[in-house]
């Protein structure tokens, strides 16, 4: 970063289509559509202007977005600001999905996912919606935000995870901010797709590009990501540790496999408690409380990273375990679904 922050400067001064596209950009949507296996890939200055990007270029008036309920809240503004009709299934439910494509058979244009759920920590039914939207010729859209660099053989998210194809999942949204530890996002896709989005997505016309440093780190830390499989693998590994020793102190988790694991209060204000008895023993964990999640869903959201260690990680367990035995009936444990995130 700081050697390209002396070539390019600190920011990037324009828009990509004025003068704001440089070279490290260039470079890195190349090697982000080669890791993913896409023919290209398009820069976002973030994972919410990537999601509005696709969507309400993809969907408009007289056509029809289906969404889960639980998917971030960038592709929920985005399907209300795309002008189609929009209309969500429950979580994770292929049936009730498959009902509102047959009703909307006629306009469904997008269907859109969390590959992993950012609150939950769990997986979208990614092979069984594949299934619905070729049958029903409409695009599938999945955020993977938090699958990339961490799920799959070989890293490249839920869709290598659940082992599909391009055809099967033919728009790809990944976020920089998460395993590559930068700033920024991207979508991937075929030459068409990208061409589109370059010529009508307004979040990428009109918005000042992502600068040219942050580019150059995220190239670094995408190499990284190949050469250093082990970074994947560990944060894995603590993942498992974790679940175990919570299972074992019969600490509420959400049922997630992934590096984000919910423990499950409720109450928002046990939440804050729980918070700030980790924060005294020395662990962030970080309460998460409406509006972000449902009424009744509040919950601490434990993020597991290859930096920690497994006695850090056997500590947090055992800190937990006693500040949240107090808190163990205060609320709902589970996925509420009761409000919009």
């Amino acid at each position: 970063m700081c050697d390209a922050a002396t070539r390019s400067g600190a920011g990037s001064g324009a828009s990509h289509l004025v003068t704001g596209h440089g070279l490290e950009h260039a470079r890195l949507e190349e090697e982000l559509a080669e890791f993913v296996g896409r023919e290209r890939a398009l820069l976002f200055s973030t994972g919410y202007t990537a999601n509005l990007a696709v969507v309400t270029t993809l969907a408009g008036r007289d056509e029809s977005v289906a969404l889960d309920k639980l998917s971030h809240a960038s592709l929920i503004d985005a399907g209300l600001l795309s002008g189609a009709r929009f209309r969500r299934y429950p979580h994770g439910d292929v049936a009730a999905a498959e009902r509102i494509l047959e009703e909307e058979s006629a306009s469904i244009t997008v269907l859109a996912t969390d590959g992993v759920f950012s609150m939950d920590g769990d997986l979208a039914p990614l092979p069984e919606l594949s299934r619905l939207s070729r049958a029903h010729k409409a695009w599938l859209v999945v955020d993977d935000a938090h699958g990339l660099g961490v799920l799959g053989a070989t890293g490249r998210g839920s869709q290598e995870l659940f082992g599909l194809s391009n055809d099967e999942v033919p728009v790809l949204v990944g976020t920089l901010g998460k395993a590559f530890g930068s700033f920024g996002a991207f979508v991937a896709g075929s030459a068409d797709l990208i061409e589109l989005l370059i010529q009508k997505a307004r979040t990428y016309i009109y918005t000042t590009a992502l600068p040219q440093p942050v580019a150059a780190a995220t190239r670094k830390a995408l190499e990284v990501a190949r050469r250093e499989p082990w970074r994947r693998e560990r944060v894995l590994a603590l993942t498992e540790r974790f679940k175990a020793a919570a299972k074992q102190a019969r600490i509420p988790l959400g049922a997630s496999s992934t590096p984000i694991q919910p423990v499950l209060l409720g109450d928002a204000a046990a939440a804050l408690q729980v918070q700030q008895k980790l924060a005294d023993a020395g662990f962030r964990v970080v309460a998460i409380r409406p509006p972000t999640v449902p009424r009744g869903a509040a919950r601490l959201r434990v993020t597991l990273s290859a930096e920690h260690t497994e006695g850090e990680v056997d500590a947090l367990a055992a800190a937990m375990a006693e500040a949240v035995m107090p808190h163990s009936g205060s609320g709902t444990h589970g996925s509420a679904e009761a409000g919009a995130k």
